[in-house]
């Protein structure tokens, strides 16, 4: 832009060439001022306001006052409102742990005194005067949301774990390894034997207990109850699949207490000692057969293990 300036006083018009640089900074050296003024006014404002007997610009400088104290306290009521929120989901999460890792506690055959999930753990050490300083409400906030991720993250390794734990144990329990009576000595045992009452060579398919008539028969291991039933020859029978094609059979009993369909849990007892069938005295004669094919017991039951 040119600006061309004539006057009396001089010999010949003068022209004055304006860039754009010049502008700006003109325009710059305004937005300084007006800042420098606006700054001045604030200071001279809080550091004379209550030497300045103006009722109208007390009143002007209060009312900015409270409008500046009602937006921040806005402003931390809904950041309070929002940690309250964020809090109570920590809170569920860590009751969610807690109970993660009471089982996980007990899966793993820890006592649990050692590990006391409902109490804080102990916590101190000398105070360090020159590095303790007030924590701000971002750095607090920024901390909350840390420690929020860390939980879910812990969490999720923690049910992880605690479902392996419970298949590992699930798998043990549908194992037939209990035994199936308290008896002290077996009458009988897997394989090739004199029958009792031809006097012939025969195969025997599973182990005879010897117990009282009425003595508890206790499933050897968790499934579900396929015969409940009188056997022409077993006489009062039991047998509970165990999954992965494994059955478990407790035959000669006096009393069935189980049917059909019904789910037991390992050691639960489902029969009375008894001799029914085919049998020359009280016991129990148990079969464990896999796929239909007799299996030797011994192989399954720790106290014969």
């Amino acid at each position: 832009m040119n600006i061309i300036l004539v006057s009396s006083h001089l010999a010949k018009a003068k022209t004055l060439t304006f860039k754009r640089r010049h502008f700006m900074a003109l325009l710059s050296a305004l937005f300084l001022v007006v800042v420098l003024m606006v700054l001045g006014l604030n200071y001279l404002s809080l550091r004379y306001v209550d030497k300045i007997n103006s009722p109208s610009f007390r009143s002007f400088v209060m009312s900015v006052q409270q409008e500046e104290y009602k937006k921040s306290q806005q402003y931390l009521s809904v950041n309070l409102n929002a940690m309250a929120i964020k809090m109570g989901q920590m809170q569920a999460q860590l009751l969610r742990i807690d109970s993660v890792g009471k089982r996980l506690a007990e899966l793993s055959g820890i006592e649990p005194e050692e590990f006391m999930f409902d109490q804080m753990p102990g916590q101190g050490g000398a105070l360090s005067i020159s590095l303790s300083k007030d924590i701000s409400f971002i750095e607090f906030g920024n901390q909350v949301e840390d420690l929020s991720r860390i939980l879910n993250d812990r969490l999720g390794k923690l049910e992880t774990l605690d479902l392996i734990l419970r298949k590992d144990r699930l798998k043990k329990e549908m194992r037939p390894t209990n035994m199936p009576v308290d008896a002290k000595w077996s009458s009988s045992s897997f394989g090739y034997r004199t029958d009792p009452f031809t006097g012939k060579k025969a195969y025997h398919k599973g182990i005879d207990f010897v117990a009282e008539t009425g003595a508890s028969i206790k499933a050897a291991a968790s499934g579900v109850v396929v015969y409940s039933d009188r056997h022409p020859e077993y006489g009062n029978m039991v047998s509970v699949d165990h999954g992965n094609d494994l059955v478990s059979r407790y035959a000669h009993a006096s009393k069935r207490l189980v049917k059909v369909g019904q789910v037991v849990k390992q050691g639960e007892k489902i029969a009375e000692v008894g001799s029914t069938g085919r049998s020359t005295g009280p016991h129990l004669h148990f079969e464990i057969r896999h796929k239909g094919r007799a299996m030797n017991p011994s192989r399954f039951l720790k106290k014969i293990n």
